[in-house]
């Protein structure tokens, strides 16, 4: 499927329908604030796994992201402390991801690497697939091995590439180059580890 969506208004109804198939295994590629990004529903183990066939990740060896519509429920899936907090309510919705310790919550397939990372994207696309669904949706950039190229960024060329892949690809309009700015917070200091698009605020 290919689903035409505006940030502005996202469509209810296109919404459910999506939602739907995020809620039986689906894979889906939807906008960001920052790159075009491959997701699923987060707690559903058999869609994670072949997300991470599909993309050739070793889901032992990655950091796995996973987005969130706000802040109130990232206690469940990570352990925040009150100043890790304090920045990422200065910093989201924004173009960042947060490297934080898991709590028992998530599937085991998170567990081996006892870090998760937390994306709350200024997007209200994502935001609503994820609010609507009522879990946390696992997400994976769309990007190339070798450079970012026209595909990356034009959602109908994305779908031309991975419609045999993926369930659903969603037209959010064009997608930016830039990834986000990754901030480890496992040792308590936030330290940045990746510059993205993001500039994180102290």
């Amino acid at each position: 499927m290919f689903i035409k969506l505006y940030p502005e208004n996202p469509n209810p109804k296109e919404v459910d329908k999506i939602v739907n198939v995020l809620q039986n295994g689906g894979l889906v590629i939807y906008p960001t604030d920052t790159v075009y990004a491959i997701g699923c529903d987060a707690l559903n183990v058999r869609a994670v796994e072949a997300i991470c066939k599909m993309k050739g990740i070793n889901p032992n060896k990655s950091n796995l992201s996973i987005i969130c519509y706000d802040l109130s429920n990232i206690s469940e899936y990570a352990k925040v402390d009150n100043n890790i907090f304090k920045v990422m309510k200065k910093n989201l919705p924004g173009p960042f991801t947060f490297i934080l310790n898991t709590t028992s919550n998530l599937p085991k397939i998170y567990k081996n690497k006892k870090t998760v990372g937390i994306r709350i994207p200024d997007n209200n696309i994502i935001r609503e697939l994820v609010r609507v669904l009522g879990n946390p949706i696992l997400t994976t950039s769309v990007k190339d091995d070798d450079e970012i190229i026209e595909y990356t960024t034009d959602p109908e060329l994305i779908y031309e590439k991975y419609e045999n892949q993926v369930d659903v690809v969603i037209d959010g309009g064009y997608g930016g180059l830039d990834g986000s700015t990754i901030v480890d917070c496992t040792m308590g200091e936030p330290e940045i580890i990746r510059q993205g698009k993001g500039e994180l605020i102290l």
